[in-house]
This record gives C-alpha cells, sequence and structure tokens, in this order.
C-alpha cells in the first residue's frame, strides 16, 4: 500500500519512489516502536510485612507480561516487567523487619523493565498479576515467604476439647477486616477503613485481656491482607470460642448511617443493604490477590453447611447483645441482627458475627469514626456485648463456667461402660448424672455421649 503511494508521487524513471518508500517505512517503524516502548508504566510501589510473608505490590497503569527469577550467591529475587517503565520512587519503601535489603532497577532489552530485591534472607517467591477493578488498578504481586514460618501460622489445627481438668479461658477471635493491599472503604478527609477498624480491635483486645476468663487473639495486628477463608482458618487454628470481624463499611448513598450486626445466612440477603454490603466485603479477595487455585474445596463446604446450623443459632444471639449495646450511644442502622452471604463469616465451628461500626461514606459517621474516644466507645459496646452472652451461655471446662457451677465435661460411651461406673469414675451421683441427661433409666448405648457434672 506505501508502495502504491510513493508510486503515484514519484515515477518509477525517477527512481525516488524506492529512497521514500524505504525512509516512510524506516519512519514509521521507529514511530511504532518508540510508541510500543513502555506501553506500561509502574505508577507506584507498596509493601507490607506480614507475620509470616512480605508483600511488594506494583502498581501498572495497564495490564502486562512479567517473570520472575531467583539467583544466587548472592541471593536476590529478579523480576522482569515486559515493556514497561519505572515512575515510582523505590528508595522509600520500608524495607525494616523485611527480608529485602535493598531494592534496584534497571533496563533490559532495550524496553523491558528488571526489578532487583536483594535479600537478606532466605525466602520462598511467589507472583501473580492482578487485573483492574473498579476499586484497584491492574498490579503485579510479589510474596516472599519466610522460610522459617512462625509457631503461629504453622500450627495445626487442634481440636478444643472440655474433659480437660483445667479451667480454661474463653478465646475471642478479633478479626480487623481489610488490610495492606485492600484498604477497605474510604471517607472524607483520606480515612480508610482498615485503619480505624483496626485501633478498634487493638482497644476490643485490651478490653478482653483485663477480662478474667477470656484470651483474645488478634486476627491482624499490623497493615497487611490476610485472605477471608485466612482469617477463620487462623481463628480456628487459636481454638476460638468466637470470631468477630470489625468494619466500618461504605455505601453508594451518603446519607445510609447506623451501625450493624451481621451474622452468616446461607440462603439470601435480609435487606438491600446487607446484600451490598456482603458482595463489597467478599471482593475484598480480589483486591487482596487470592487466586482462583485458592478456592475453597467444595466437598469441604457442603460439609460444612451441614454443620453450620449448630453455630449460627449462637451466633444470632451473640450479635443480638452486641447490637443491644451499640444501641445505648449508636444509631443503628437496624434494631435486629442481619444476615447475609459473608464469605468470612462461614465457619463451621466457630461462632462468628460482622460487626459494622458505622458508615464511614457518611460524613457524620465518619467523623465520629475518625475520634479515639468514639472508637473506644464502640469497643466497650462489642467487648460487654460479647462478654454479656457468654456469662450466661458458657461453654464447658471454661472458668466462667466452674463460676457459674455449670461446668460440664463430655464422655463418650465405650463397650464395657455402665452408667454408675461412669458416675463413680467421675465422682458424680447417678441421680445427677441421669438428671443432666434426661436419662430414665440406666440403659446407655456405645458411641453414645454424655454430659459430665461438674465434681
Amino acid at each position: 500500500m506505501i508502495s502504491s503511494v510513493f508510486r503515484a508521487v514519484f515515477p518509477d524513471r525517477s527512481g525516488l519512489w524506492i529512497k521514500a518508500t524505504i525512509s516512510f517505512a524506516l519512519s514509521l517503524a521507529l514511530a511504532l516502536a518508540s510508541a510500543d516502548t513502555f506501553a506500561a508504566e509502574v505508577r507506584d510501589l507498596r509493601l507490607w510485612r506480614a507475620p509470616d510473608h512480605t508483600r511488594l505490590v506494583l502498581d501498572m497503569s495497564g495490564p502486562t507480561y512479567h517473570r520472575l527469577l531467583e539467583l544466587k550467591n548472592p541471593d536476590r529475587i529478579v523480576i522482569d516487567v515486559v515493556d514497561s517503565s519505572l515512575k515510582a520512587a523505590i528508595d522509600e519503601l520500608p524495607l525494616e523487619n523485611t527480608p529485602i535489603s535493598r531494592v534496584r532497577s534497571g533496563v533490559r532489552d532495550g524496553d523491558d523493565l528488571r526489578l532487583v530485591l536483594d535479600l537478606r534472607d532466605r525466602v520462598r517467591p511467589r507472583s501473580f498479576s492482578l487485573k483492574a477493578t473498579d476499586r484497584a488498578t491492574d498490579r503485579i504481586v510479589i510474596d516472599l515467604y519466610d522460610m522459617e514460618a512462625t509457631q503461629e501460622t504453622a500450627a495445626p489445627t487442634i481440636k478444643k476439647t472440655a474433659t480437660s481438668d483445667e479451667r480454661r479461658d474463653i478465646v475471642i477471635a478479633i478479626d480487623a477486616g481489610h488490610g495492606g493491599e485492600d484498604p477497605g472503604a474510604s471517607g472524607p478527609g483520606r480515612l480508610r477503613e482498615k485503619t480505624v477498624v483496626l485501633e478498634i480491635a487493638r482497644e476490643l483486645n485490651t478490653l478482653f485481656e483485663a477480662e478474667p476468663g477470656f484470651k483474645p487473639t488478634l486476627i491482624r495486628d499490623g497493615d497487611y491482607y490476610i485472605s477471608l477463608s485466612g482469617r477463620r482458618e487462623l481463628a480456628r487454628r487459636r481454638q476460638a470460642d468466637m470470631f468477630v470481624s470489625v468494619h466500618a463499611d461504605a455505601f453508594r448513598d451518603k446519607r445510609a448511617r447506623g451501625a450493624s450486626v451481621y451474622a452468616l445466612s446461607t440462603r439470601g440477603a435480609t435487606s438491600t443493604t446487607a446484600s451490598y454490603l456482603a458482595q463489597r466485603e467478599n471482593e475484598s479477595d480480589l483486591i487482596g490477590g487470592v487466586s482462583l487455585g485458592d478456592k475453597e474445596d467444595a466437598l469441604a463446604m457442603t460439609l460444612a453447611d451441614l454443620s453450620m446450623t449448630a453455630t449460627l443459632d449462637s451466633s444470632l444471639n451473640v450479635g443480638a447483645s452486641v447490637l443491644s449495646e451499640m444501641g445505648e450511644f449508636a444509631r443503628l442502622h437496624k434494631k435486629q441482627v442481619e444476615q447475609a452471604a459473608f464469605i468470612v463469616l462461614k465457619s463451621p465451628d466457630v461462632p462468628s458475627i460482622l460487626v459494622e461500626t458505622g458508615f464511614i461514606s457518611n460524613p457524620e459517621e465518619a467523623r465520629k469514626l475518625a475520634d479515639a474516644g468514639y472508637r473506644r466507645r464502640m469497643a466497650r459496646a462489642i467487648h460487654a456485648g460479647v462478654v454479656e452472652w457468654f456469662e450466661a451461655h458458657p461453654p464447658p471446662g471454661t472458668l466462667l463456667a466452674y463460676r457459674r457451677g455449670t461446668d460440664t465435661r463430655e464422655y463418650t460411651i465405650v463397650r464395657g461402660d455402665t452408667l454408675s461406673g461412669i458416675a463413680q469414675r467421675f465422682n458424680v451421683s447417678l441421680g445427677n448424672l441421669k438428671q443432666l441427661n434426661d436419662l430414665s433409666s440406666n440403659r446407655i448405648l456405645v458411641g453414645q455421649t454424655l454430659r459430665i457434672p461438674a465434681s
């Protein structure tokens, strides 16, 4: 096509069309190469430290390809980003307490960006790309997992038992929503949900630490991201009796206001707002970078659904107690516990609630949530509601159950057991044993579970 145009302008006999064609083609090629060079820009680099890994995020101006290499002697990680340039500063990244000693950049093959992470400790690297969403740009995520996992993150799941002679504390898992790569909702004055809820969670942790018979554990105690299923799993590993997830979400209409408490629903949301908030919270994994390979096993979740009913009733009752306490000083969005399909609440054996401390998108509530005194009041309300319920319904084997005189143990009958023999073994009266288990006779069955009253 270019040739035909130039033939019309320059006759063959002049020979000039050949030179003009070559010159034009070279100019066009150079222009195309120039336009294609640095097709994407790294507009920002962000770094977070979590208990078991370090995350580096590259905010891109558009989609691109990358590859990660591990190099030895000395140890370093190399990230090559195709057709990209660096427009962000790398010398101000918070490298303290991370395995990275230095970050360097350079150009490879003329138009590829090369980042080099010099390491002070050995790591297991992983990288992946995330497509842009309505809440985030295209990103490249590099996770550097510690070679020596902490005992807290590596501990296996251990089921609590009520047969121990010790009077244990009630474990409350306190989950500050979002964090790190996922800032959550935003309010006026650059107020971020992840910051507000972490402050409330820490205050709540302090209150439970001072409460006899309770032991709190913070799921997130810093600015880093944990997947929704990972939050539940940490609560189970730490043998939590209760899971409390703290949030301060936003709504399309800035006039929306009021605190709320949510429990899980497996049959749909109880309101339009509940459905909207659950969808937004469940999208956190898209922001935080959970790949399709991290989806939960369908069979495991089906089995979990079958046992969910046992914990859902407790979740609703604890939620009602918390909501009542919050209503003493805060405006409530609804006067009853709402339900929606929040992924973070889907634990089959740990009662779980999600507390929306207010709408950070509402200017008036954002001002309150930005106030340390108001956050402390909110934490005290959540604390009081949880304590009130557990004091009335203490789990077997706990200090609270012992103090109430309702402490019981469980015993599964094996071949050769007799009811009188079990009563003698646990030093309890036969009558009390029968009364506690609603037994009209001394007949028992192998595999049957008996509740044993405190001796």
